[in-house]
């Protein structure tokens, strides 16, 4: 299977455009798509960045799409080694990158879709959600407590509230999509066990300490509930639109692989190109170039 073939056959396998009935005991975590060789897909990962560097210049260039890559997942499931691994030869000045953890006092003086918004990606550029407005309808569902801390109205907050926020949500996001946005949303799907198994390797490692916090094995205590309230986000807020790619993330090297033919084939669908030059301009260009070329004979006499 060529390269091209391959990507787009990873791009469709774990899509969900319409999430109703979706259930997440349907993916495998350590599923890699009958892919057994890591030699094979480092090296597919490596045709994707390069392709994915095209591409990206070419979305700078036209300046009329963006691209919001949004990463949701349990603790350990590598969503910073994905961003780094798949965007590294992307340029800079065309990426924007936003982490995003518990809310500042003046993010909980807005609503639950304000500080995100204020960091969307321009046209031209890619913009990178490490984590995002979904926390509001996973941590903070899990940790029902939390809602307090929003000083939302008292009557506001009742029983109905998590499947109005999915309604706010595929509401803008479908207001993105009409404006110009191409939104793809990954949930790195880790098993339990693998999760244990990252989090050992940490704690065995002194350089790797700093990744670890004991709120994270107090986390881990609420695997079901999070397990329930990702699959209920994904049955409200898959949409053709905004769909999710339900990633495999119990190996890395499969996860990343998954992830850059899913980001390549979403740029492709854009049909990109370099903006024409007017007549004029190519006039203008014609000018330049007999100056400059006429400098060089000048210095030559």
């Amino acid at each position: 299977m060529s390269w091209r073939e391959r990507r787009q056959e990873l791009a469709r396998r774990f899509r969900v455009e319409d999430g109703s009935g979706f259930e997440l005991a349907s993916v495998d975590p350590a599923g890699t798509a009958g892919i057994e060789s890591k030699r094979d897909a480092r090296r597919w990962l490596e045709r994707g960045r390069e392709r994915l560097s095209e591409l990206q210049e070419l979305l700078y260039a036209q300046d009329r799409w963006s691209l919001l890559l949004i990463f949701q997942a349990i603790d350990a499931a590598g969503k910073d080694g994905a961003v780094e691994h798949v965007m590294s030869g992307v340029n800079p000045q065309g990426c924007q990158v936003f982490s995003f953890k518990a809310p500042s006092a003046e993010e909980l003086d807005h609503d639950f879709l304000w500080r995100t918004t204020r960091c969307l990606p321009e046209r031209g550029r890619i913009g990178i959600f490490n984590r995002s407005y979904y926390e509001e309808v996973l941590v903070v569902r899990v940790h029902p407590e939390l809602l307090e801390k929003q000083k939302l109205p008292r009557r506001l907050v009742r029983g109905s509230i998590w499947e109005e926020r999915f309604e706010s949500i595929v509401a803008f996001e479908r207001h993105l999509a009409r404006n110009g946005v191409v939104i793809l949303k990954f949930f790195l799907h880790l098993s339990r066990e693998e999760q244990r198994q990252r989090f050992l390797a940490r704690l065995d490692r002194p350089e790797k300490h700093w990744k670890f916090s004991p709120a994270d094995v107090r986390e881990r205590r609420h695997w079901d509930d999070y397990q329930r309230a990702y699959e209920q986000m994904i049955r409200a807020t898959a949409t053709p639109e905004a769909p999710w790619m339900v990633v495999p993330a119990d190996h890395k090297w499969f996860t990343r692989l998954a992830v850059a033919a899913a980001v390549v084939e979403a740029l492709e669908g854009l049909e990109l190109a370099f903006p024409a030059v007017a007549e004029h301009a190519r006039a203008e260009l014609a000018a330049a170039r007999a100056e400059l070329e006429g400098e060089a004979l000048a210095s030559s006499d």
